[in-house]
């Protein structure tokens, strides 16, 4: 009964033709509304119903693309590899599309850029070439999405139709069925088909209704119209009418579920388990059951759409504050900014700006895409201005790299010499000419300040060496503090004040001499302990530390500490900004997360921590800068 009979697809596709539909009077639970407006609510039902019967094997993921602007090229091909090893291909388009718009981007930019280089040199455009491991890789990975999610769709549509095939066959051994009835197996051939009838998996949405209306009007027709046994009837009816009976009873109690869209869901299930799974009740009982749950299915349909027009407002709300930071964006006037400085100002008020675009609200996806292709074009418009900027601003750089290089080679042919009074002047001339030479490529940064400190500090600590021989006066220094430290360590819980007056005492002992500047740490520890055992806010005792060790600094001249003290805290405050920057850009892919997400509380946490340490810092090297030396 349940077998692939030997008809072709030709045939099968006639037999849908010659299937007759059910007419209105034939079919009284689904087609049947008594007023527009259930109509309404049971057509949307079953628009969804009909839609979801590919939801599981096709519907594409509408996960949110990130910013992937902010990676490179070689990275992009990474998130690209990752999202296509972690995913099943029908779910990653969203993003595949991101990753791809955005690397032709760029690799267009690097490519003009090569090309510009080239001409340049003299080449000749007709024979510029340019080749790339990452676009090679790129193009492998990309040509391999399209083939698999091609090859996907194709055994997808295949299936489906399959499904088709096997459904429209169900139906027509229905209706032999009910011709050719035979009533010693006519009700376990029927069992035997509706069994089978459920078994078979998802078809076209396009046909889903339409089949399920047909095969339900030639059940009920099975049992209306045959001369079945009245035990076997009237039992299934009455079966199905207290199965229908729970699922009526579990729509109207949705009425009172909170979450209007896990209700909508809910109810969704329980109209497929009323088509798929529950024959139809008696003649007399089918138009009372089927109102009750079209009535109940109404009451869900109407908070539903009042929902949606509650949302529609709102989201028109948020939209209308991010179109208002993108016009402002849009009309950011950069065209003044002429320094390093003016741009850094700028950068940080567009910042403003996008935080303020992100605390305006989440959208869904399918609202938020235009909105947020319009924000990023602001923002690219921006950036381009900047970048224009810094790509002139590099060539100046070279120019300070050479004026650098060229102090180092200075600095590392005087580090031995023993002319010390005019060593000494070129040196800390070299210094004050190296402080205002402007930036360098960042690459090189590190690495030629090194090689300068380096030729420096050998200088002098030569020189400061050779003029360290203890007299009477610098021993009774060294011998007063050693005394007075030795009084410090035996201290318990001093009041504030008091640790005050000690830093104080210390300075007015005088200075050490350099070979016995060891003591100056041991002091500075001493004093630590002693701040930590008052009751004072952490960035109180960490400025108070600070201010002790930089003015020992101050009291001993000893500017190279000094200098150095600086380009470190320098150094930290651009470290802590980078993890802040880094932070509240990993925030904006949880756009859609609860703000109570454990993950998004960890990241807030952070931040707040480091925005704490870069105060501290801030503070600091506001500290030194009051400092003249």
């Amino acid at each position: 009964m349940l077998d692939n009979n030997d008809e072709n697809t030709e045939k099968k596709a006639q037999k849908v033709e010659e299937t007759p539909k059910p007419t209105l009077e034939e079919i009284t639970e689904d087609s049947k509304p008594k007023v527009d407006e259930t109509s309404n609510a049971i057509g949307e039902i079953e628009k969804s119903m009909a839609e979801d019967a590919e939801k599981d094997v096709s519907k594409e993921d509408e996960t949110p693309t990130i910013d992937y602007t902010i990676l490179s090229l070689k990275d992009l091909v990474t998130e690209l590899k990752k999202v296509l090893s972690n995913n099943p291909v029908q779910k990653v388009k969203s993003q595949v599309e991101g990753i791809k718009s955005t690397f032709n981007q760029k690799f267009g930019t690097l490519l003009a850029e090569k090309k510009a280089a080239f001409l340049e040199a003299g080449g000749n455009s007709i024979d510029f070439q340019f080749s790339s491991p990452v676009k090679s890789e790129y193009n492998k990975l990309l040509s391999d999405y399209k083939k698999q999610r091609d090859a996907y769709y194709k055994n997808l549509e295949k299936e489906l139709s399959v499904n088709l095939e096997k459904r429209l066959t169900v139906i027509e051994q229905l209706k032999d069925l009910i011709v050719n009835a035979d009533t010693s197996t006519m009700y376990k051939s029927f069992r035997e088909l509706q069994e089978f009838w459920r078994t078979i998996g998802p078809v076209p949405k396009n046909h889903y209704n339409d089949t399920w209306k047909t095969y339900h009007h030639h059940v009920e027709r099975f049992y209306d119209l045959l001369h079945l046994s009245n035990d076997f009837r009237d039992l299934d009816f009455k079966h199905n009418l207290e199965e229908k009976l729970k699922i009526i009873e579990k729509a109207e109690a949705l009425a009172e579920e909170a979450d209007i869209n896990v209700a909508f869901k809910k109810l969704q299930d329980l109209h497929k388990t009323w088509k798929e799974d529950i024959g139809p009740v008696s003649q007399e009982m089918r138009e009372e059951v089927w109102h009750k749950f079209s009535s109940a299915t109404k009451k869900i349909h109407d908070r539903r759409h009042e929902y949606f027009r509650e949302m529609r407002s709102k989201y028109k709300d948020i939209i209308e504050k991010k179109l208002e930071v993108i016009a402002k964006i849009n009309t950011y006037d950069s065209s003044n900014n002429k320094s390093h400085n003016d741009w850094q100002k700028s950068i940080k008020e567009i910042e403003s700006l996008r935080q303020e675009y992100f605390n305006a609200g989440k959208l869904p996806y399918n609202k938020s895409e235009e909105v947020w292709q319009k924000f990023k074009a602001a923002t690219k418009k921006f950036n381009s201005a900047k970048n224009i900027f810094y790509k002139h601003e590099k060539s100046g750089q070279q120019e300070n790299l050479q004026k650098k290089i060229a102090l180092i080679e200075i600095a590392e042919s005087l580090k031995d010499s023993e002319d010390w009074e005019t060593t000494t002047n070129t040196m800390k001339k070299i210094q004050s000419d190296w402080k205002k030479i402007g930036h360098v490529p960042r690459k090189f940064s590190d690495d030629i300040w090194k090689r300068f400190k380096g030729a420096c500090n050998h200088y002098f600590d030569r020189f400061h060496q050779q003029k360290n021989s203890l007299n009477k006066e610098q021993q009774g220094v060294v011998d007063a503090k050693k005394a007075f430290l030795d009084e410090v360590k035996e201290m318990k819980k001093p009041s504030k004040d008091k640790v005050i007056e000690v830093i104080n005492k210390w300075r007015d002992l005088g200075n050490l001499p350099r070979n016995a500047r060891h003591l100056e740490g041991k002091f500075n520890k001493q004093v630590d302990k002693l701040l930590e055992g008052l009751s004072l806010g952490k960035q109180e005792m960490v400025m108070m530390k600070f201010t002790n060790v930089v003015d020992g600094y101050i009291a001993n001249n000893d500017v190279r500490k000094l200098d150095s003290e600086q380009f470190f805290v320098r150094k930290k405050i651009d470290e802590v900004v980078k993890e802040i920057q880094q932070l509240e850009n990993n925030l904006s892919f949880f756009s859609n997360a609860k703000d109570d997400n454990p993950l998004v509380l960890n990241v807030k946490s952070k931040v707040e921590e480091f925005k704490n340490d870069l105060s501290i810092w801030k503070e600091k090297l506001s500290y030194l800068r009051k400092l003249d030396y």
